[in-house]
């Protein structure tokens, strides 16, 4: 007989509330093909509802092929941002001196005038770690996020979220999970469908 202590799944509630720059981890058995086993970053949060960006499902397209001028540039990785507005590009970035960028987080900035970033990939400059491009967003309606989190699909990470763009998506759940202590770390160990092992 199996004595699986069932608290170890239990979400400890940290007392963050959302709001932008915070990093959602999702639950270890969300069976959800967009959202399971994925690490957001909240871009927006307001009374109208909630916009992210999943950091961890790499497409398997490049941006030199959504972008003629990036054709004979070294492979750019593109991700999966959500399930909405998959035909837009959205870019998280480092560069504070992009006009019009939006203010995520600490040295983290989202979109911004596409012209001055095009210009500054095209002059050479590395954007490894710098700049991550994503198709579509997640969004929740009002209070939406909030319930969610209340049914423990969420848990909200307490760090710094500009260390996300330097992260391999195939073990950045794994890696954030473990920031969080042993009980979280546990979570990256089991198998998303239990039934499947």
């Amino acid at each position: 007989m199996n004595n699986i202590n069932s608290d170890i799944f239990k979400i400890q509630s940290n007392n963050v509330l959302p709001s932008r720059g915070k990093i959602l981890i999702s639950e270890p058995f969300l069976c959800d093909a967009t959202f399971g086993r994925s690490v957001i970053l909240l871009v927006d949060h307001t009374d109208e509802g909630s916009m992210g960006l999943i950091m961890n499902k790499q497409l398997p397209l490049l941006v030199n092929d959504v972008i003629k001028e990036f054709k004979y540039l070294e492979d750019i990785p593109l991700y999966k941002g959500g399930p909405i507005g998959t035909d837009t590009l959205f870019y998280l970035h480092t560069l504070p001196h992009i006009p019009g960028a939006l203010h995520v987080s600490k040295g983290l900035y989202l979109n911004g005038d596409f012209d001055a970033l095009k210009k500054h990939i095209l002059q050479g400059n590395n954007i490894n770690g710098k700049v991550r491009f994503f198709l579509g967003y997640s969004g929740w309606e009002y209070e939406q996020l909030i319930q969610e989190i209340k049914e423990n699909t969420w848990l909200i990470a307490k760090e710094e979220a500009s260390y996300l763009l330097n992260g391999e998506a195939k073990d950045m759940w794994k890696n954030t999970l473990g920031k969080l202590g042993s009980k979280y770390e546990t979570w990256s160990r089991f198998p998303q469908v239990p039934s499947l092992n």
